[in-house]
C-alpha cells in the first residue's frame, strides 16, 4: 500500500503540469485560482504552470468554436424559428456580432462573460467569426484572465492561510459576498456599454 502511494505521489509530480492542461479544459476559473494558491505553497513553478493554464483554456475556447463553427449554425437557423429566433433577428444578431465582434470577445473573456462565457465562444463560431481573430482576441484576453486569476488565487490563499480557524467561514463568506458585488457592478455596466 505504502509503495502504490508513493508511486501515485511520484506520477502526480511528474504529470501535474498535464493535469492543469487537463483541468483547465474541463473547469478552466477554478483550477487557475487554486494553481494560484499552490503556487504560493511552493508545488508549481510559474512559467510552466502559466502556459499550461492558457493553453488548457485556450483548447477550451477553440472546442467552443468549433462547436459553434461545425455543429450548431445550420440546428440554429434551420429551427430556430422555434424560440423566437426568426431568420431577420439572427442577421440582426450576426451583422452587430460581426460589428463588435472584438470588443464582445475581449470583454467576454476578462469577464467570463458574466456566466455565459461558452455561449459567446458559441455564436462566434456561429456567425464564422474569422479564426485569425478569434485566436488572437482569446489568447490575448487569456494571457491577461489567466494572470488575474493566478495572483487571486495566490493572495487569497496567502490571506487565508494566515486567518485564525475561528475566522475562516466568514473570510470565505465574505469573498463570496464581494465577487457578486463585482459581478453585479460589471454588469451593470456593460449593460450601459454601446456594444
Amino acid at each position: 500500500m505504502e509503495a502504490t502511494l508513493h508511486n501515485l505521489a511520484l506520477w502526480l509530480e511528474s504529470s501535474k503540469y498535464i493535469l492543469l492542461i487537463i483541468g483547465t479544459i474541463i473547469e478552466g476559473p477554478v483550477v487557475m485560482m487554486v494553481s494560484g494558491f499552490l503556487f504560493g505553497l511552493g508545488q508549481f513553478s510559474l512559467v510552466p504552470m502559466y502556459f499550461a493554464l492558457v493553453f488548457g483554456d485556450f483548447i477550451a475556447d477553440i472546442g467552443w468554436y468549433c462547436l459553434g463553427r461545425f455543429g450548431t449554425r445550420h440546428t440554429i437557423f434551420k429551427y430556430g424559428h422555434f424560440l423566437g429566433l426568426t431568420p431577420k433577428l439572427l442577421e440582426m444578431m450576426e451583422d452587430r456580432f460581426h460589428k463588435y465582434h472584438q470588443k464582445i470577445l475581449i470583454i467576454s473573456k476578462l469577464t467570463m462573460g458574466m456566466g455565459f462565457a461558452f455561449i459567446v465562444l458559441i455564436v462566434a463560431g456561429i456567425f464564422k467569426v474569422p479564426f485569425k481573430n478569434y485566436v488572437f482576441l482569446n489568447l490575448v484576453g487569456g494571457f491577461i484572465w489567466t494572470a488575474l486569476l493566478v495572483t487571486i488565487g495566490y493572495f487569497v490563499g496567502n490571506i487565508f492561510l494566515i486567518i485564525p480557524n475561528s475566522l475562516k467561514v466568514v473570510f470565505v463568506i465574505f469573498i463570496f459576498i464581494a465577487i457578486i458585488i463585482g459581478l453585479r457592478y460589471a454588469t451593470k455596466y456593460l449593460k450601459g456599454q454601446n456594444i
